[in-house]
C-alpha cells in the first residue's frame, strides 16, 4: 500500500498549494521578499521624500522592505523604462510623476509606452506649484503682471528647472490663456531656478511650495497665486491663478505604476497597501509637512486621468513648439 500513502501524501500537499495559492498569480502570499520602488529622479529632490514616506509604512504593512531606488535622467524617462521592461511580478514599482505624460509629446523615441507598458495603480498624491516674483517687480497680483507683461512683451523673464519641466509647462500654460510674452529661462533643477529670481536676474518663476514657502515669507520672494484649481491648505490666503485666468490650472501628481502584464491580484493587493498607508495619521501629517496633497484613486480613475492630462500637455506642447530631441 506504499502507492496509497505515496498518492495520499502527493494530494495533501498539492491541496496546501492550492490554498496558499502562487503568490504573484493571486496575490495573497505577495509580497514574499522585498519590493523595490524606483524614483525617476535624483535623491533629495522634491520626489524623493514623499517616497520615502509612503515606503516606509507600505514596509510596515508588508513586513517586508520596501526599496528606494533612485534613477534620475532624461525627465525621469531613464528610470520609467526601467521598471517598463522590469519582470512584472509586483517587485519592481515606479513612483512616476506628471512627467510621464509630459514625456510623450517631447520625445519623439520613448523606450516605453504609458498605459501600455506600464500600468497605474494609483495616483497618490498632488502638489501645485506657486507663481512667485522678484519684490522689485511693480506687481502684487496675477492681474497686474498680466497687465505688465502685456504692456512690456518679451522684457520679462521667468525661470524655470528645465525644458519640460513642470514649472515650464506652468509657464507655457500661463502664457497661452493670457497670451503674454515672456522669456523663459532654463535651468538644471528648480534651486538655481528660484536663486536667479531671489537675486533679481529673472522677474518670476513657478516653484514647488516647499521650495519657497520660507522665502516668500522672509520677503525675498512675492507670491502672487497657486497653480492648482483649489487654494493651497499650505497657503490659504494665496488666491489661485484660475481665479484670475479662467480655465488655468496646473497640478503636479505622483503616481505608483507597474510593468504592463502584472497580474491583476497583484495590482489590487498593491492599491490595498497604498489606501491603508494614504490614510495613516503619520502619513498624512508628513505629507502635509511636505505640502503636498494625499490623493488616492482606482487604477481605472487613474489610468483615465492620465489619458486626459496626454492629451492637455500634447495640446499645450505642440502649440508652443517644444521639443528635446
Amino acid at each position: 500500500m506504499r502507492w496509497l500513502a505515496a498518492f495520499v501524501s502527493i494530494v495533501a500537499a498539492c491541496a496546501g498549494a492550492w490554498a496558499q495559492g502562487p503568490s504573484t498569480g493571486s496575490g495573497q502570499a505577495y509580497p514574499e521578499k522585498p519590493v523595490s520602488m524606483v524614483v525617476p529622479f535624483p535623491a533629495g529632490g522634491a520626489v524623493d521624500p514623499v517616497a520615502r514616506v509612503l515606503a516606509n509604512r507600505m514596509s510596515e504593512l508588508w513586513k517586508q522592505p520596501v526599496v528606494i531606488l533612485n534613477r534620475g535622467g532624461a525627465g525621469g524617462n531613464i528610470g520609467a523604462e526601467s521598471v517598463a521592461r522590469a519582470t512584472p511580478d509586483g517587485y519592481t514599482l515606479l513612483f512616476g510623476s506628471t512627467s510621464l505624460v509630459i514625456g510623450p509629446s517631447l520625445y519623439s523615441r520613448l523606450g516605453y509606452e504609458l498605459l501600455k507598458d506600464l500600468v497605474p495603480v494609483s495616483q497618490v498624491i498632488t502638489s501645485p506649484n506657486i507663481l512667485v516674483t522678484h519684490p522689485s517687480l511693480p506687481v502684487n497680483s496675477v492681474k497686474q503682471l498680466v497687465a505688465l507683461a502685456r504692456a512690456r512683451p518679451g522684457q520679462l523673464t521667468s525661470a524655470s528647472a528645465g525644458v519640460g519641466s513642470s514649472n515650464h509647462l506652468s509657464l507655457l500654460l500661463f502664457l497661452s490663456l493670457t497670451r503674454t510674452n515672456l522669456v523663459h529661462v532654463p535651468f538644471k533643477g528648480a534651486a538655481p531656478a528660484v536663486a536667479d529670481v531671489v537675486g533679481g536676474h529673472s522677474q518670476m518663476t513657478f516653484v514647488p511650495i516647499p521650495g519657497a514657502i520660507a522665502l516668500v515669507q522672509a520677503k525675498k520672494l512675492r507670491a502672487l497665486g497657486v497653480t492648482s484649481a483649489q487654494r493651497s491648505r499650505a497657503l490659504p490666503d494665496l488666491p489661485t491663478i484660475g481665479e484670475t485666468v479662467p480655465g488655468y490650472e496646473m497640478t503636479s501628481w505622483n503616481a505608483v505604476l507597474v510593468p504592463g502584464g502584472t497580474p491583476p491580484a497583484v495590482v489590487t493587493r498593491v492599491h490595498a497597501t497604498l489606501m491603508d498607508t494614504l490614510r495613516t495619521p503619520a502619513v498624512r501629517e508628513a505629507l502635509a509637512k511636505l505640502a503636498v496633497e494625499p490623493f488616492g484613486n482606482s487604477p481605472e480613475e487613474s489610468a483615465r486621468s492620465m489619458r486626459a492630462d496626454l492629451a492637455k500637455w500634447n495640446k499645450v506642447i505642440k502649440a508652443a513648439g517644444v521639443t528635446l530631441d
